[in-house]
């Protein structure tokens, strides 16, 4: 009777990985990389420094990095490369621009700084099919709405919970609630909009700063949220079932919400989680956050990408473009 017990909860967690943690990523290699000033009034996470040619030649050692640490993992990727021209500092985030579903759709984000919208290239998402095999059904492109001042900003402003079909989303310039509310009706899922700050009353730009889904814990800064919100933003979370792992803003402000989870499938065919995170974010965590959150995954990769965060204000999680596969 246990060990039947047993095997359907090994079951029953090889489902939930399947659904809420893609096995592949696109990724963009920087060409320009940069502190953007078109990007700066809303994301106070950014600090100008650096000079132009040790911006880019950072970022291209962080990002060489976080492939390899994902290659050795067993994380499937592809990796296209940004255009010197035009001039696209933030390319290396196609998070923002672009989502890929398992029932086979595409969506396309609008995008809040103009010099953001030119990240959007068709090639890309030609390769993302050719190289990881996905199968496109269907392409929502949402950017003409940037045209009439309405932006979504991809799993960027939207943290989705794929298992029981929730779309949380803070307001801000770059998240428009109306739009969220209409890609959750054209995608099935519920959305969960709320409040959030970081601590000194400024919206916060992106959702994924401050929360994040895993399969079997949610991390989430409570303190950022609004307090009229934050009792039922944590019922939502808890009734999901996974553990809730919360931080404080510092841990925030340290991209410590700015993470994503994996999975890969080994020689056996066994399904395992892979968390990947910043060398930042590890830092700020206690020993006992720390431990629950490795606990809360079969592998933890932590990689040093302290320019890219400086400069560009997003982490490892805003380099990662989830490919999931296919639903057959």
């Amino acid at each position: 009777m246990i060990e039947t017990q047993c095997t359907s909860n090994a079951a029953q967690e090889r489902g939930r990985q399947t659904l809420q943690c893609a096995p592949a990523v696109l990724l963009v290699r920087p060409a320009r990389f940069g502190y953007n000033p078109q990007t700066a009034e809303s994301n106070r996470f950014q600090r100008d420094a650096l000079g132009a040619d040790s911006s880019q030649a950072l970022a291209l050692v962080e990002f060489a990095a976080l492939c390899s640490a994902l290659q050795s993992a067993g994380v499937r990727q592809c990796v296209a490369f940004d255009t010197p021209e035009p001039i696209k500092p933030d390319a290396l985030f196609p998070n923002n621009w672009v989502s890929f579903h398992r029932d086979g759709t595409i969506v396309l984000y609008p995008m809040h700084a103009p010099n953001r919208r030119l990240e959007r290239r068709m090639e890309i998402l030609a390769a993302v099919e050719r190289e990881l095999n996905f199968r496109r059904r269907r392409l929502l492109d949402l950017s003409p709405e940037e045209r009439r001042g309405r932006c979504l900003e991809g799993t960027g402003s939207l943290v989705l919970d794929h298992v029981e079909r929730v779309a949380y989303a803070c307001r801000s310039a770059r998240t428009d609630e109306s739009l969220v509310r209409e890609w959750a009706r054209l995608m099935g899922y519920d959305p969960e909009v709320f409040e959030a700050t970081d601590g000194n009353g400024s919206a916060l730009y992106h959702t994924n700063v401050m929360l994040a889904i895993g399969s079997r814990c949610a991390i989430i800064c409570t303190d950022a949220l609004a307090f009229a919100d934050r009792a039922r933003v944590l019922e939502r979370l808890r009734a999901s079932g996974r553990e809730i792992i919360e931080i404080g803003l510092e841990a925030m402000r340290g991209f410590a919400g700015n993470v994503l989870e994996l999975r890969v499938s080994d020689e056996a065919a066994a399904t395992r989680s892979v968390l990947v995170m910043s060398a930042q974010a590890r830092a700020t965590l206690s020993a006992a956050q720390w431990g629950r959150l490795s606990d809360a995954a079969d592998r933890v990769l932590v990689v040093g990408v302290p320019n890219i965060e400086m400069l560009g204000g997003g982490s490892v999680r805003c380099m990662l473009a989830e490919v999931p596969e296919r639903d057959r």
